[in-house]
């Protein structure tokens, strides 16, 4: 639970980001652009490992208090977000630009360009690449437990180290995530599925 718990917010919170991130791209917000630019450079370049670490151990150097189970979300929040902007940057990039001068001679808003004709298709494009982050995210909570989280991984070694039934133990921790990645695997290959027969996506 504790594995699911983290992973749902983690990845919660890396959508939101994602969104903003990819509006300041999309709007070319001044300045903010450049450091969201660094912010996913930086995310995608290094371990969340080590990002924990930083969060985990660095923070609490300059006054800022946390604790393992807010650093687990916030380090799958910096890392996911920096993915999902891609996702999200790379649909909306993908959408043919004669789309948006023809709904721009329509009278629409460039909100409104956005909303009806932008975000949808840019939605159904990068949805494999979505999925695909998602599953990432949560195979990548298995590092929780450098942090003294009690996440799958730590419950596996803890119980290597009590009984010494390593291949039960590696077994079971097998099982426990198999059974939370298959099913969002096989939904979004369901989703994936309905949207090209929709007339969307690739």
């Amino acid at each position: 639970m504790l594995t699911l718990q983290i992973g749902v917010l983690g990845i919660l919170a890396s959508i939101a980001i994602g969104i903003v991130c990819t509006m300041i791209q999309y709007f070319k917000v001044p300045f903010v652009r450049k450091a969201v630019s660094v912010y996913v450079e930086i995310s995608r370049n290094t371990p969340l490992l080590i990002q924990l670490f930083f969060i985990y151990y660095g923070l609490p150097k300059i006054g800022i208090r946390t604790n393992p189970y807010a650093c687990g979300v916030a380090g799958l929040a910096f890392l996911g977000g920096s993915y999902m902007t891609e996702a999200f940057r790379s649909g909306i990039e993908a959408v043919d630009r004669v789309q948006t001068e023809s709904a721009a001679s329509l009278g629409l808003s460039g909100i409104q360009i956005l909303r009806y004709v932008i975000f949808p298709q840019a939605l159904t494009i990068s949805f494999p690449a979505f999925m695909a982050n998602v599953i990432f995210l949560l195979k990548e909570t298995s590092v929780f437990s450098a942090i003294s989280l009690m996440d799958l991984m730590f419950t596996a070694k803890d119980l290597i180290g009590l009984y010494y039934q390593t291949t039960e133990s590696l077994f079971l921790l097998v099982v426990f995530y198999l059974l939370i990645l298959l099913p969002v695997s096989v939904l979004g290959s369901i989703i994936e599925r309905r949207m090209r027969y929709a007339g969307f996506g690739s």
